[in-house]
């Protein structure tokens, strides 16, 4: 049996934060007024370090909405590579979110960070 040592996280050694310390949550919200179901995605930087992340890269497919989302917030760029906050930092414990329409929910995660402790 091993042990860990107490304060400190396994495969954290040397890393200042991963894609780990993005959380990423969605949910089904009210559908449009033609019926169309929308979903609430929020994303939220959880590094317990105090880290900004930036360059947020989510795996998306072919991601896309009948409501319109401000791009500066989230877009796709390419087939199942998808922007968060413009490529900006998220701060440490900051959060953004968003809303799309589409008649299923998209299968979400986060793919690549860049992180600045």
């Amino acid at each position: 049996e091993q042990g860990v040592e107490v304060g400190r996280k396994p495969n954290r050694i040397g890393e200042a934060c991963s894609r780990e310390d993005i959380a990423l949550h969605q949910g089904a919200t009210a559908p449009l007024p033609n019926g169309i179901p929308t979903y609430t995605v929020q994303i939220l930087n959880i590094c317990v370090t105090g880290c900004n992340i930036s360059a947020i890269h989510v795996s998306c497919g072919w991601f896309s909405t009948a409501r319109t989302i401000n791009p500066r917030v989230f877009r796709r760029l390419r087939y199942d590579d998808c922007l968060v906050n413009d490529g900006n930092a998220v701060p440490p414990g900051g959060s953004l979110s968003f809303q799309y329409a589409n008649t299923r929910p998209y299968p979400l995660s986060v793919s690549s960070v860049v992180c600045h402790p």
